[in-house]
């Protein structure tokens, strides 16, 4: 689930999504992470970003809820 996956509640406004993306990407980021799977959970973060933080992409998403595939496109 992205919201989950951001750490921000359903309802959250688009600045609140904005922060969350910014807080994990400090933490995620490859070139900055010394974590093993840094680059995997930066993807996942970008991903879950890239649809919350558009309103017809998250408003698909939301309609479609958890039942789709990992990147799958919203169309």
């Amino acid at each position: 689930d992205y919201y989950q996956l951001l750490g921000v509640a359903r309802d959250a406004g688009a600045e609140d999504i904005k922060k969350a993306y910014r807080r994990l990407a400090r933490k995620y980021h490859p070139d900055v992470s010394k974590e093993a799977d840094a680059a995997a959970r930066m993807s996942e973060v970008n991903e879950a970003y890239a649809v919350l933080s558009d309103a017809e992409r998250r408003a698909a998403y939301d309609a479609i809820g958890q039942g789709r595939r990992a990147g799958e496109r919203f169309t």
